[in-house]
């Protein structure tokens, strides 16, 4: 079994952040969920519903994006993003989940908020999604995360694991959860095993043969 942990950013306080100079851009993000009381082939739990959309680029985040703190608030700003890209729904400081500095040249915090609605609730922010004006334009549509693991120890989230990500969103997503007690952290480091193991064979089946 690999040794595979759950990779770490540092942590700071939304006060910290809020500290933190002219140099510094914010990002924010919504994590969006629900319980999931249904079962996959009738016999996999599917525990929760996660939303994730893909973007314009290719890459998979969590709706939500940059905001201009000269004229926003956090939570003004990402309610400005999440109308284009999601319709109506609107977050605030009670949603506040972690703030994190960003590794790279660019000077990031990046911001996640996260809230629990109904699985009715989330289905209907779907629909209202496909009506958003970015749509179809720099984002490509939701996505459900797979919160299971199938008997080959590949199926399910380790596979959605092996896709690609931007910037902090995978941190994000398997930080929250963790922090919201929807998985537990073993079953996170062993999900991270798989898809990088699955990864790692993948690179070595393009890659020509030692001589």
């Amino acid at each position: 079994m690999s040794t595979t942990t759950v990779p770490e950013l540092k942590q700071i306080s939304r006060e910290e952040a809020m500290r933190l100079g002219p140099g510094w851009s914010h990002s924010c993000h919504a994590m969006l969920y629900a319980a999931n009381p249904g079962q996959l082939f009738g016999r996999i739990p599917m525990r929760f519903s996660v939303l994730m959309q893909m973007r314009f680029d290719g890459l998979l985040g969590f709706p939500g994006g940059f905001v201009d703190r000269r004229f926003w608030s956090l939570e003004d700003g990402l309610n400005r993003v999440l109308g284009l890209g999601l319709g109506g729904l609107r977050l605030t400081e009670a949603d506040y989940l972690s703030s994190h500095l960003t590794e790279g040249p660019q000077r990031v915090v990046a911001h996640l908020y996260a809230r629990q609605l109904t699985l009715e609730q989330l289905h209907a922010v779907e629909i209202s999604a496909v009506h958003s004006r970015d749509h179809g334009l720099e984002v490509l549509g939701l996505v459900r995360v797979p919160l299971y693991t199938q008997k080959d120890r590949v199926g399910g989230f380790p596979n959605f694991l092996s896709n690609a990500f931007v910037s902090t969103a995978k941190y994000q997503l398997l930080f929250a959860l963790k922090v919201l007690n929807m998985m537990p952290s073993e079953k996170l480091a062993e999900a991270l095993a798989s898809a990088t193991e699955k990864q790692k064979k993948a690179l070595e089946k393009l890659l020509p043969a030692s001589s």
